[in-house]
């Protein structure tokens, strides 16, 4: 099967469950209220490309290639973006819904997570340093040998990160947040 390149398109309000997104490169392409949900991004590349209000969940994306890709308001549940290519792995994600997503080891430095929901994501391993949660809720969501060192979660709510089994340098708190730096210890903070 012959791949495509689109470049400078918009697609919009399209059901791909019924028709799948051809096989190719898609760069500096917007996708607009597109119904995604259980399709195949497997081997697609997205570069430079902007998602706003699409259901992207539950697609799977193995060696899926984004590179510098937004999504702006995306439902996005159970994602696993380990299984996409590393090479050049980069996006950012405002408004969006990532609950039960994966990002397990992956290496996604500097990356922009803006008012965006990650209930029980997983950065198992994960290098995020550099990276900002700006009024983030990271409720249940997994922190576990992750590089956080250089990481903005001073508007981020809900988390729960053990200081001894991740990388904290220079990550910034705010002073409401340091409860969730210490949950391990099973003290009361009043």
């Amino acid at each position: 099967m012959s791949s495509i390149y689109l470049s400078n398109k918009k697609f919009s309000n399209t059901n791909y469950k019924e028709k799948s997104l051809e096989k190719g490169e898609y760069e500096q392409c917007t996708f607009q209220d597109c119904d995604f949900s259980e399709t195949e991004f497997s081997g697609l590349i997205f570069s430079d490309c902007t998602f706003i209000q699409c259901n992207i969940s539950l697609v799977k994306t193995r060696m899926t290639s984004f590179q510098d890709t937004v999504f702006k308001n995306c439902k996005m549940l159970g994602l696993h973006f380990e299984d996409c290519n590393e090479f050049g792995l980069s996006f950012q994600f405002e408004g969006c819904i990532l609950d039960h997503s994966s990002f397990y080891k992956t290496i996604i430095r500097k990356t922009l997570f803006k008012n965006t929901k990650l209930q029980d994501a997983d950065f198992t391993e994960c290098d995020l340093s550099g990276s900002k949660f700006d009024e983030c809720n990271l409720l249940n969501a997994t922190f576990d040998h992750t590089n956080l060192e250089k990481t903005d979660l001073r508007t981020a709510h809900h988390f729960s990160i053990n200081p001894e089994i991740n990388k904290l340098k220079k990550a910034r708190f705010s002073s409401a947040g340091l409860a969730g730096l210490l949950n391990k210890y099973d003290i009361i903070i009043e």
